[in-house]
């Protein structure tokens, strides 16, 4: 097996889609943590991270113009009953009250709460086709930054199994602009956004403004949309828009992805704030690990004269499969004024379509 995080000498295995491209073969892999220059150089790569850190990164051989998942088999999931929790209701009110107590002692405004429900899912033969779930989620959840990675374990590369329908753009860098769309605020429509909602999205887009601040400009952060309404199926999300140029150190330097991301990660809209307050409560009260959910998932293309290109989602909305089991995670944000069992279920809302549609 060649080193970790190193260029092969053959293709392995491997599919990815994403925002017009699909690509197979895998010709190189880097732990971003091990390897932060390793996006210098030229080609397309997939990327997943975890939220609780580690990103890694997959370079394709062939990428054509098509983001169709091509599936081999039909998509066949786990019965609905199969699914549980690593909170369930009672302990999810519990923890939204402790929440609700570190702000009112002050230690956060605001953290993001999750829960990670699960399903054994092991098919004869290996691994399931994640395709087949992204046709599924295709056709009954579109959403805009919908994609997946998929690179068998056990191969000459670290594995991946992550399909997404994700609404939410983490990071998009173009041009020496970095922007990012954070989501907080959601309603079966738009008529039950609150007060709460409104004043948790400022929140985090301050936060989102300060994170980029850190890699862009001086004075070329700025807030382009605030509390926009966006709808989505069975849900609307308040969503603003925060973007700007890019310091020339960063845009020229070959580690660019891993300098962004050391500013920025894990996004801030499911996380909380202050970040690192945030993330010492999550890590009190949360029962299993985010992975990829909450993390991030998308792609990067180098081109030939170094110029970056990158679009990464915030991995909500996003199915993980590992070891036998199937994977979805869902939250909400809470706040001094959140209601412990409208928080519930506003996690229910989110995950109830998706869940419906990975399962038989």
């Amino acid at each position: 097996m060649p080193p970790r995080s190193a260029p092969l000498h053959a293709v392995a295995p491997g599919v990815a889609w994403f925002a017009g491209r699909r690509a197979r073969g895998v010709v190189e892999h880097a732990d971003l943590g091990a390897r932060p220059d390793a996006l210098a150089t030229p080609g397309w790569w997939a990327l997943v991270g975890e939220f609780e850190g580690r990103v890694d990164a997959w370079r394709f051989a062939h990428v054509e113009d098509d983001d169709t998942p091509v599936a081999a088999t039909a998509w066949a999931g786990p019965p609905p009953a199969a699914w549980t929790s690593s909170l369930d209701h009672q302990d999810y009110v519990a923890a939204v009250h402790r929440v609700r107590a570190h702000v009112r002692e002050g230690v956060v405004y605001q953290a993001n709460l999750c829960r990670v429900l699960r399903a054994p899912l092991a098919p004869p033969g290996g691994e399931p086709d994640a395709r087949a779930l992204a046709a599924r989620l295709v056709a009954g959840n579109p959403a805009p930054y919908a994609g997946g990675v998929h690179v068998p374990r056990g191969g000459d590369v670290p594995g991946a199994w992550v399909v997404t329908a994700s609404p939410e753009l983490f990071l998009r860098v173009q041009d020496g602009t970095v922007t990012s769309g954070p989501i907080k605020g959601t309603a079966v429509t738009a008529a039950g956004l609150s007060a709460k909602d409104r004043a948790e999205n400022v929140m985090i887009t301050d936060l989102v403004r300060n994170d980029l601040q850190r890699v862009c400009r001086a004075g070329t952060v700025r807030v382009t949309q605030l509390l926009g309404v966006e709808q989505h199926p069975g849900l609307v999300h308040l969503v603003s828009t925060v973007a700007g140029e890019l310091t020339a150190e960063v845009r020229e330097a070959p580690d660019a992805v891993a300098q962004v991301l050391a500013a920025t990660y894990p996004p801030g809209s499911v996380s909380g704030a202050p970040k690192s307050s945030a993330l010492r409560v999550i890590a009190e009260l949360e029962r299993e690990a985010r992975g990829p959910y909450c993390g991030l998932v998308g792609w990067a293309h180098v081109g030939a004269d170094g110029r970056l290109t990158a679009e990464l989602a915030v991995g909500i909305r996003t199915f993980w499969w590992r070891d036998g089991v199937l994977r979805f995670g869902t939250g909400a944000g809470i706040t001094w004024a959140s209601d412990a069992e409208q928080e519930w279920r506003e996690t229910e809302l989110k995950a109830s379509r998706l869940v419906a549609l990975a399962s038989r």
